[in-house]
């Protein structure tokens, strides 16, 4: 009888016990029922606790002669492996395996031989991961973790037999050296396709812009109004632009027939245009005369200023000239010097004009493309 029967029935006799007292004080009963209430009431409360004492156990008692023996405790077959190399698909890139095999002994035929279940189970589980491992480059550790985590989830038997294994909490990496050097191989990988792109479109576009737009002046002008939108002004305004850009693509001269175009796009040393540049004399054979030289200089100089053949300020300005060489104390201005007063004051005897000493020989027209045309003993006079 458990504590909580016993509990219940004291308190249910109790509680008759207080029924049975009121009860006889409202109803009056005489003295010798007072006993014989109170043996009913102890006969009610007794039965339960007779009852329960005659009750059969559960357990016959002839089945609890021996004692319960202990359960055995559970015998745990796993061991721990830490960072063993296994091959990857790269060459000296190897996986770092960390895993908990767990086996469990297969039984054994009569008459075989003793044999280490651990080193049956770790043989067979490395060899389970190497064969996944080979096929897979060292950069993708995190997915190899992943794939063997599931292939080693199942219990399989080893090649011999004997033992059942499997492999739990599953970790494959990278040593730190071999992580570095692939991400450093990655990023020069990266760098090299950027670079390669880059370069291929460099040539295309190089391509397409000398072999294609610039390959005459025609194509140019077609490419330039098809980026223009059809603004023709614009197109034969930059004509002579676009021929030059042409001619220099293709390392040849300006075709003549393009040259009134140019305008004032194209000049050379001497502030001439293009168009107006006349057919370059020929080298004079021989030594030069340095009063030649300094005469077309100056002729040139005064060109470049602005300076007309009947401008009046032209002797005033050679005079200044030559006065400041001479004030400076360069060599030869004795010769710049009597080149400007042979313009102020000039021969008029042809005798003279023949001595090729004379600087009044020297004089050349300010009229373009006449200065080179001409001899030098054919100048004019102011």
């Amino acid at each position: 009888m458990s504590s909580g029967h016993k509990t219940m029935s004291a308190f249910l006799t109790v509680i008759g016990s207080l029924i049975v007292v009121i009860l006889g004080l409202c109803v009056g009963w005489p003295s010798w029922v007072w006993p014989l209430a109170l043996c009913v009431l102890a006969a009610v409360a007794g039965l339960p606790l007779l009852s329960a004492r005659r009750r059969r156990p559960l357990i016959p008692p002839e089945y609890t002669l021996e004692p319960d023996l202990p359960i055995p405790p559970v015998e745990r077959w796993e061991k721990i492996v830490r960072e063993v190399a296994l091959p990857s698909r790269a060459a000296d890139y190897d996986f770092l395996f960390t895993a908990v095999v767990r086996w469990v002994p297969s039984d054994a035929p009569h008459g075989a031989p003793e044999v280490s279940y651990a080193g049956l189970a770790l043989d067979a589980v490395l060899q389970r991961a190497a064969e996944i491992t080979a096929a897979q480059l060292p950069h993708r550790a995190g997915l190899v973790q992943h794939q063997l985590s599931g292939e080693l989830a199942t219990m399989l038997p080893d090649p011999t037999g004997r033992v059942r294994a499997m492999a739990d909490h599953v970790e494959v990496v990278l040593s730190e050296e071999d992580q570095e050097r692939l991400d450093k191989l990655a990023t020069v990988r990266k760098n090299e396709t950027v670079w390669e792109h880059e370069r291929k479109y460099e040539q295309s576009k190089r391509s397409y812009l000398g072999k294609d737009v610039l390959s005459s002046t025609g194509s140019a002008v077609v490419w330039w109004l098809a980026k223009n939108n059809d603004q023709v002004d614009r197109a034969v305004a930059d004509i002579g632009l676009l021929a030059q850009l042409t001619a220099v693509a293709n390392d040849e001269p300006v075709p003549e027939r393009l040259h009134p175009y140019l305008g004032d796009t194209a000049r050379l040393d001497d502030g001439r245009s293009l168009r107006e540049t006349p057919r370059q004399p020929e080298e004079p054979e021989g030594p030069v005369d340095p009063a030649e030289t300094l005469a077309h200089h100056l002729t040139g100089l005064m060109r470049s200023a602005g300076v007309a053949e009947d401008d009046p300020r032209k002797l005033l300005f050679a005079r200044r000239v030559a006065e400041a060489a001479k004030a400076t104390g360069i060599e030869g201005t004795d010769v710049l010097t009597r080149i400007v007063d042979a313009w102020e004051f000039p021969h008029t005897d042809p005798s003279d004009q023949a001595d090729p000493t004379d600087p009044s020989s020297l004089f050349e027209p300010f009229e373009p493309g006449n200065a080179a045309d001409e001899a030098p003993g054919e100048g004019h006079a102011p």
